[in-house]
């Protein structure tokens, strides 16, 4: 009954996932390209987590 009302992870994590897109989009334009190696592989983690719970 109550189950209505659990957030979908998978939701949560794909939003998690673009912000951190958009992130590392601001952070090329700025030219840090370490910092923006960094946030790709933050979200390149976060897509195989996504990709665990979707089960492929």
């Amino acid at each position: 009954m109550f189950g209505i009302f659990k957030k979908d992870p998978i939701k949560k994590l794909e939003k998690e996932y673009q912000k951190i897109q958009e992130e590392a989009m601001h952070i090329q334009r700025s030219g840090d390209l370490r910092a923006y190696a960094e946030k790709i592989n933050e979200a390149e983690e976060i897509l195989k987590k996504i990709e665990a719970l979707r089960g492929n």
